[in-house]
């Protein structure tokens, strides 16, 4: 491993690969009730907050990742480096979701998910990640009262039809991970860590509040409210492991062997979920009787688990 882990950004970025894995294998099963799938608009579940968790756990390492490699291989190299890792997850993105449009999943027909908006984030915050945290910081807010504007004027309906706010709600995804950035170097960079990472937090969840009188909050959307919320509570999820792994010294071995190696296990859990959706039989998954439902998230997450455990064991770790 890594001497310069933090673990509990590994804690926490296995919780980010859980929560996701978990929301996507329920998202087509009936019996699950609505308050654990995502709000169909307007509105915020926990679910909601799992792809903003995977968003801030980037950004907790995006700017030290990048101090590190500019000072051992100078800019180029380090560019390089980070436009070389988010085409490769915007394509494997793509490939998933083409794979899906083939196979008639879900009746989807955009061909943009999780992992493009995460890409097309991760290039836009490349082109700031050397500039200082209020800079990132102006910057976020500003990209993020700008999507807000040209949503509110002249995208909605587009963004509201395809998943992820598609290629127009990139903007607002790019906007949380540089705001997530600069939240992450209050973390790092500063004595007061856990203390000014919770003021951060707070303030962010206390603009957004201020935003939900005229914006709703909305994931489909990708409203500034819902960035504001998400990146809030993230920061309060992020402390809250820390505190546990760091100050309580408690060992949460699972998660930590999860985000270890979150693109393989998302890319992974992905390919599985098709061996209970594809067939297309709802005895199997959407009407699936509440046994067989746990019974098969059982097996997903094991299999998980024993992938994460491999990987460990023979030091392979792909980032992201």
């Amino acid at each position: 491993m890594n001497s310069e882990r933090i673990e509990s950004i590994d804690v926490f970025r296995g919780l980010a690969i859980a929560g996701m894995v978990i929301a996507n294998f329920i998202a087509g099963v009936d019996r699950v009730p609505a308050w654990l799938k995502h709000a169909p608009d307007a509105g915020f579940t926990v679910v909601d907050l799992v792809a903003p968790m995977f968003i801030f756990a980037i950004g907790l390492t995006y700017a030290p990742s990048a101090r590190r490699r500019l000072a051992e291989s100078g800019a180029w190299k380090m560019t390089l480096h980070f436009l070389k890792r988010f085409f490769a997850i915007l394509g494997i993105g793509a490939l998933l979701s083409a794979g899906e449009i083939a196979l008639g999943v879900d009746g989807q027909t955009v061909n943009w998910g999780v992992l493009q908006a995460i890409g097309v984030a991760g290039l836009v915050t490349l082109i700031f990640i050397r500039a200082k945290t209020f800079v990132r910081l102006a910057v976020g807010l500003l990209l993020l009262g700008v999507y807000q504007f040209l949503l509110q004027r002249f995208w909605l309906a587009d963004v509201l039809a395809a998943p992820h706010g598609g290629f127009f709600g990139t903007i607002s995804w790019s906007a949380m991970l540089i705001l997530a950035t600069a939240f992450a170097d209050l973390f790092h960079q500063t004595s007061h860590r856990v203390r000014n990472l919770l003021l951060a937090g707070t303030a962010s969840l206390l603009i957004a509040f201020l935003l939900t009188q005229w914006f709703p909050v909305s994931k489909n959307r990708v409203s500034a409210p819902y960035v504001l919320l998400s990146l809030g509570l993230s920061a309060m999820v992020f402390t809250a492991c820390h505190l546990l792994v760091d100050r309580i010294k408690l060992s949460l071995r699972l998660l930590t062997l999860w985000g270890r190696n979150p693109l393989v296990l998302y890319v992974l859990h992905m390919l599985l979920l098709g061996f209970v959706v594809l067939p297309g039989l709802p005895a199997l998954y959407s009407q699936a009787s509440s046994w067989l439902v746990f019974l098969e998230g059982g097996v997903l997450v094991s299999i998980l688990t024993l992938a994460a455990w491999i990987l460990n064991k023979r030091k392979l770790f792909v980032s992201l």
